[in-house]
């Protein structure tokens, strides 16, 4: 059932609501994600584009491909429960927290290095301080 036109927002509200561009909403239009309806020039987005926005932002956030986002659009209507779509969401998702998850253990690392080369350059550069300055008597 089609929204009634009170219930669209112009790609101005849209920007404004989501904090996205024109240029974004434009994007996932020509990518097929979003389908607003069209009049004349301008465009007019529904709930179930709003809908899909947030759940589009919300895959990007988490690192979700155009692609896997696409996938997990499209299984909305596999079955009357979204069970199929749950599921992949679930398989993805926790695909995304164990790379997630790694990859703060690598970033955890190269933070705790610089933090080291930093103590070591700073007491460096102290000590080469200390032994440029003449003595004074």
């Amino acid at each position: 059932m089609p929204d009634a036109p009170d219930d669209t927002m112009t790609i101005r509200e849209m920007c404004d609501t989501f904090d996205v561009t024109p240029r974004t909403l434009r994007f996932y239009e020509a990518k097929e994600l979003l389908f607003p309806l069209r009049e004349g020039p301008h465009r007019r987005f529904t709930k179930r584009d709003r809908a899909r926005l947030k759940l589009i932002l919300r895959g990007k956030r988490f690192g979700f491909t155009l692609d896997q986002i696409r996938e997990l659009l499209d299984l909305y209507n596999a079955d009357g429960q979204h069970l199929v779509q749950l599921m992949r969401v679930h398989e993805l998702a926790q695909e995304r927290l164990t790379d997630m998850e790694h990859r703060r253990a690598e970033l955890d690392d190269a933070i705790n290095d610089l933090r080291s080369q930093l103590k070591w350059g700073a007491a460096r550069i102290a000590e080469l301080q200390n032994n440029a300055r003449p003595n004074a008597r």
